[in-house]
């Protein structure tokens, strides 16, 4: 989640009315203390995970120190949202349990309050020290919650098992062996949901980048099946279609490129001011009907000289033989959180179904001269 998140969830007045909301069930709670020990002198500097345990580690501070008379007063709390609700700023509920309730003798009640908390919120995060803790039981339950009712819940089963979800820590297990991974996402890959099958997709990228052959098998055994798990498969092997892995690319129809051609690639400008954007243009024809996947790498300049590639998509067509597509792309070289731009001789290249064709240079500089 991005930094920029923080003050959007965890503000001020957001953390008020949590107290409002607790004391309104338990009465006993000090709401002026628990909100002072929160939005503390670290508050300003803490990020969006570290503020969300700032909220749990005070709840537990105020809260009854039995975990059972704790979980029971949340309970109350959730239960005054409307049904439906769901806020992913409220995962410091999940996330409590996570904190307070992973001994085994907690097991029933916490369990079932993550599933209770994952409707409203998501326990995604929460889940994964109980697998790393109870691996085989933890994946009992979440073949159980593969055949929930409630979509959030079924969501929970794979997203909350996926060896490399951002912000949460890896499973070393799940990376090295995916394979009760599997397991689960084989029964959510028709799922009603499009929010389930973004994550059974997400999964299978996150398995691609350690066991892209596993990942094809799959991708080979269910594309065809139904427009589900077509939608599952695209999404679920970007990360190969972007690497050109041709296993993939034949799968959906990206064959060889012999047929095509690519002419009039010209850049906009050969100098790009950081701040500004680069562009360019192609004409693509073909000399036969193909399937044609278009996309652009940037051969980025890192802060130590070297060199850094990121792959964009363009565009799928069809192209009929004989015809002919202009293009014109622009490429922003604004500075972002997760962008930071270096002067330097920069590239940027076609790439066709995978093949890359030609590569063109252009140079970045730190500021206009005006």
């Amino acid at each position: 989640m991005p930094e920029a998140l923080k003050n959007k969830f965890y503000n001020s007045n957001h953390i008020h009315r949590l107290a409002v909301s607790v004391k309104s069930v338990y009465p006993s709670f000090r709401t002026v203390d628990f909100v002072d020990d929160v939005m503390d002198e670290a508050w300003d500097e803490a990020g969006l995970k570290a503020r969300m345990r700032k909220i749990t580690v005070n709840l537990g501070k105020y809260l009854p120190s039995d975990y059972e008379q704790a979980i029971s007063i949340i309970d109350k709390v959730i239960n005054e949202y409307p049904e439906g609700f769901n806020d992913y700023a409220l995962m410091y509920f999940p996330d409590f349990v996570e904190v307070y309730g992973q001994s085994e003798c907690y097991w029933d009640l916490s369990i079932s309050a993550l599933e209770r908390y994952t409707k409203i919120s998501s326990s995604e995060f929460a889940v994964r020290p109980f697998i790393i803790t109870y691996e085989d039981r933890m994946m009992r339950q979440m073949s159980v919650w593969a055949e929930h009712d409630n979509d959030h819940v079924r969501r929970l089963a794979s997203e909350g098992c996926r060896p490399m979800l951002p912000w949460a820590q890896v499973l070393i297990s799940f990376k090295k062996n995916p394979l009760p991974v599997l397991d689960i996402l084989e029964k959510l890959k028709d799922d009603p949901s499009l929010y389930v099958r973004k994550s059974v997709a997400n999964n299978l990228n996150d398995i691609s980048k350690t066991h892209p052959e596993l990942i094809i098998q799959i991708a080979n055994k269910w594309f065809g099946k139904s427009r589900y798990t077509d939608w599952i498969i695209k999404h679920g092997c970007r990360t190969l279609l972007k690497k050109g892995n041709k296993d993939v690319l034949k799968i959906f129809g990206f064959g060889d490129c012999e047929c095509i051609d690519i002419h009039e690639f010209v850049l906009g400008e050969k100098d790009v001011y950081i701040g500004n954007e680069m562009s360019f243009s192609f004409v693509i024809s073909s000399k036969a009907d193909s399937e044609v996947r278009l996309e652009y790498g940037v051969d980025y300049i890192r802060a130590n000289g070297r060199r850094s590639r990121k792959v964009f998509w363009i565009s799928e067509i069809f192209l009929k033989s004989g015809e002919e597509r202009f293009y014109m792309k622009r490429h922003s070289f604004a500075d972002r959180s997760t962008r930071k731009h270096y002067p330097g001789t920069h590239s940027v290249s076609l790439i066709v179904n995978g093949s890359e064709y030609r590569t063109l240079d252009f140079d970045v500089k730190c500021s206009e001269i005006t």
